[in-house]
C-alpha cells in the first residue's frame, strides 16, 4: 500500500487531495442545513439548493486550487496548511453569505458560517487522517531506524519535520538539556533530559542520535559527542536544518560530510511512475553488483518492484555484503533475489544464468575503474572491461533480453590511461552489436566521478582528515566531474528507460569542480581550518605529491560537439561515430591473441590504433 501511494504521480496526489476537498465542501453544505433545521433531509428536500451546493463544489475546488491545498503534502501538513484551510473556509463563508444577502430564498443567514466552520474542521480532519495512516503504514516498515533528536529547538523542529518524509527513519524523542523544555512534547515528540539516554536507547532500541544544535560552538558541540561516545548507536551531526543522515559514523567528533553539500546541487525528484513501469515486474541483472554504482542500482530498482533481482559479482565479500543488505528487504516485497558469484568474460556461466532466470534487463556496471591499478595491469584491464562487455553483449543479444545498459565513463573521451582507452573500446563493441541485433536495446550511459565511491577522494580524503591529516593531492590544478551515487543511479535508471537502441547517453554532472577546493570544503564542514601561508596554525595541511601514471588534471564527457536533448533535462544524447563493423572485429581477434601472448605493447598499439584521442600522459 505504501508503495502505491509513494508511485503515485504529483498529479494524481493533487486530483485526490482536490477531490477530497470538493467532496468535503457538499458534505458541508448539507450538514449545514441538517444542523440548522434539526433533521435529516433528502436531497428533494432541498428544492433548488442542491444546484447551489453543486455551484459551491466548483467554487470550493477554485479556492482550493488558488490557495494550493492541494499542493500540501500530507506528510509535511503543520501550521501553515491548518492557515490556508481557514483562509478558504472563510471565502467560502463570505460567498456563501454574500448569496444569502443577494438572495432571501437562499438559506437561512447562519448556514454560510456553520458550511464554513464544518469545511474547516472536515478539511482538516481528513489531512490529520491520512497524516495518521500514512505514519501507521511507515511505521509497519520494520527497516526505519529509530532515531533521537539531540536538541528540541527550531533546527530539530524542522529536522523531525523532514525526515517523517522518508522512508528510512524514524524520529522517536527529543533530548535536550534545557530542563524548561523537558516533559513537554514538540512536534508530536516527547523532550526527554539526557540523564534518560541510556534508557531511551534499551528501550526505544535507537540505533542513531542526530545533533540538531547548529548554533553552539565547537567545544560545545565536541562535550556532547563525548557524552554519546559510550552508546551503542551511530551519531550524526547535521550541517543544515534539512539535511538527511547519510548512515556514516562520526570519526574523532567531525562532522559528516553530505554530497549535495560539496556539490552545491539541489537533490533530484523522485523518478516519474511512467519511468518505473520501465522495470516494474522484470528479472533485473545487475553485473558488478556488490560496487558502488551496482549496489546502488540495485537499492534504487527495488522501489520499483521487479519480479526479481540477479546479482551477479566477481568478488566474494562484496556479494555477500550487497545480499546482507537486501535480503530483508527483498522479502517484506515479495522479490527474490539471485546471487551468482562469477565473471563477466565467462560465456557459459553467463548464459547459464540469463536462461536460468529469465533476465528481461541488464545493466553492465563491472569493471575494473581505478586508473592506477589498471595502468599497472594493462592486459588484465583491457580483458575484463572489453572483453568482459563484449561476452555479456553477445550473450544477451542471442538470449533476446530487452534492455543491455552499459555503465561507462568520462576517462573514455580522449583518454591518457589504459582503463579510459578499455571503456571507450566497451562503448564502441556496444555500439556495433547494437547494430547487429535488433531484438534488444543497447545503450551506454557516460558520467564522471561519483563521490565515496571505493577508491574515490571522499573516503581518502575522510580517513585522512580522521588522522590530523595531511590532505594528499596529486596536483593543486586537478579538477574532476562529480556526482552523488544516488543521482548517478538515478539517472542511470531513467537512461535506461528512455533508450532507443546504440545510444551514448552524457549526464549533466554540472561544473567541474577543483579537488582542492572540494579538500577544503571538507576540512571546513569538520569544523576544522587549512594550515596554509595564510594560517600557518591551521588544523590540516594539504600537499601536493604529482600526477599518477595515466592521471589527467581535467576530463571531458563528450568527444565530438554535437548532443541531442532528451526529455530529462539533466541527460543528454551523444552523437559519436564508432567503428565499422568490420574494424571491430578486427580488433577483437588481434585483441584476444595480445592477451594469450601477454603482449603489452602490442595492446598499447592496438588501442593507438583504435581509440580516437587516446595518447599517453608524460
Amino acid at each position: 500500500m505504501n508503495d502505491f501511494i509513494d508511485n503515485l504521480s504529483r498529479r494524481n496526489k493533487w486530483i485526490i487531495l482536490l477531490t477530497i476537498d470538493v467532496v468535503t465542501v457538499a458534505i458541508a453544505f448539507y450538514i449545514a442545513y441538517v444542523l440548522r433545521f434539526g433533521r435529516a433531509f433528502a436531497l428533494d428536500e432541498l428544492e433548488n439548493y442542491w444546484l447551489v451546493m453543486v455551484l459551491f463544489m466548483f467554487i470550493g475546488g477554485f479556492y482550493a486550487t488558488i490557495l494550493g491545498l492541494p499542493k500540501n503534502k500530507i506528510h509535511a501538513f503543520e501550521i501553515q496548511g491548518v492557515q490556508r484551510i481557514a483562509i478558504c473556509s472563510v471565502m467560502l463563508a463570505l460567498t456563501a453569505m454574500s448569496l444569502s444577502f443577494l438572495s432571501a430564498s437562499f438559506a437561512p443567514r447562519s448556514i454560510p458560517i456553520i458550511f464554513g466552520t464544518l469545511f474547516f474542521v472536515g478539511s482538516v480532519s481528513t489531512r490529520l487522517l491520512g497524516l495518521f495512516i500514512l505514519n501507521l503504514l511507515q511505521n509497519a516498515k520494520t527497516t526505519r531506524i529509530p532515531v533521537l533528536i539531540y536538541g528540541a529547538g527550531s533546527a530539530g523542529i524542522q529536522i523531525v519535520s523532514a525526515l517523517r518524509q522518508s522512508s528510512e527513519v524514524n524520529p522517536v524523542a527529543f533530548i535536550d538539556d534545557n530542563v524548561r523544555l523537558q516533559k513537554f512534547i514538540f512536534a508530536g515528540l516527547p523532550v526527554h533530559s539526557p540523564n534518560a539516554l541510556d534508557r531511551l536507547v534499551r528501550d526505544k532500541k535507537i540505533r542513531r542520535i542526530l545533533i540538531a544544535m547548529p548554533s553552539i560552538g565547537k567545544a560545545r558541540r565536541r562535550e556532547i559527542i563525548q557524552r554519546l561516545e559510550h552508546l551503542p548507536c551511530d551519531v550524526q551531526v547535521l550541517p543544515s536544518y534539512v539535511e538527511l543522515i547519510s548512515g556514516k559514523n562520526i570519526l574523532e567528533g567531525l562532522r559528516s560530510v553530505a554530497s549535495d553539500e560539496l556539490l552545491g546541487r539541489e537533490k533530484l525528484d523522485l523518478i516519474d511512475p511512467e519511468v518505473a513501469k520501465s522495470y516494474r515486474k522484470k528479472s533485473i541483472m545487475i553485473t558488478g553488483a556488490g560496487g558502488s554504482i551496482g549496489s546502488e542500482l540495485c537499492r534504487q530498482i527495488l522501489k520499483f518492484g521487479p519480479s526479481k533481482l540477479v546479482l551477479f559479482e566477481q568478488s566474494e565479500i562484496a556479494l555477500y555484503q550487497i545480499e546482507r543488505e537486501l535480503m530483508s528487504l527483498m522479502k517484506k516485497r515479495g522479490i527474490k533475489i539471485e546471487t551468482v558469484l562469477g565473471s563477466v568474460c565467462d560465456a557459459e556461466t553467463v548464459a547459464h544464468v540469463l536462461s536460468k532466470h529469465n533476465v528481461q534487463i541488464i545493466f553492465h556496471a563491472a569493471a575494473y575503474k581505478h586508473v592506477p591499478l589498471v595502468e599497472a595491469n594493462e592486459l588484465a584491464g583491457l580483458r575484463n572491461n572489453v572483453l568482459g562487455t563484449q561476452t555479456m553483449a553477445e550473450v544477451a543479444a542471442k538470449a533476446g533480453i530487452e534492455r543491455f545498459v552499459l555503465i561507462s565513463t568520462d576517462k573514455a573521451v580522449r583518454p591518457t590511461n589504459i582503463m579510459g582507452a578499455s571503456k571507450r573500446l566497451a562503448e564502441m563493441i556496444i555500439q556495433d552489436i547494437d547494430k547487429r541485433y535488433e531484438n534488444t536495446i543497447f545503450s551506454m550511459v557516460r558520467f564522471g566521478n561519483v563521490l565515496g565511491s571505493s577508491g574515490s577522494v571522499i573516503p581518502l580524503f575522510r580517513e585522512q582528515i580522521a588522522k590530523g591529516g595531511p590532505i594528499t593531492l596529486t596536483h593543486i590544478d586537478v579538477t574532476r566531474f562529480f556526482m552523488a551515487i544516488s543521482e548517478a543511479a538515478h539517472l542511470v535508471l531513467i537512461s535506461g528507460s528512455l533508450a532507443t537502441g546504440g545510444d551514448i547517453f552524457v549526464l549533466d554532472m554540472g561544473e567541474s569542480i577543483k579537488i582542492a577546493d572540494l579538500a577544503r570544503r571538507m576540512v571546513e564542514l569538520s569544523d576544522l581550518t587549512v594550515a596554509d601561508e595564510e594560517n600557518p596554525d591551521g588544523d590540516i595541511e594539504i600537499i601536493t605529491t604529482g600526477l599518477r601514471p595515466g592521471e589527467k588534471l581535467y576530463e571531458e564527457l563528450l568527444i565530438g560537439e554535437e548532443t541531442l536533448s532528451t526529455p530529462h533535462p539533466k541527460i543528454l544524447r551523444a552523437k559519436e561515430k564508432g567503428l565499422t563493423q568490420r574494424q571491430v572485429a578486427k580488433a577483437l581477434k588481434k585483441l584476444n591473441k595480445i592477451l594469450k601472448a601477454n603482449d603489452v605493447k602490442a595492446a598499447r598499439a592496438l588501442i593507438v590504433q583504435c581509440v580516437e584521442g587516446y595518447h599517453k600522459q608524460r
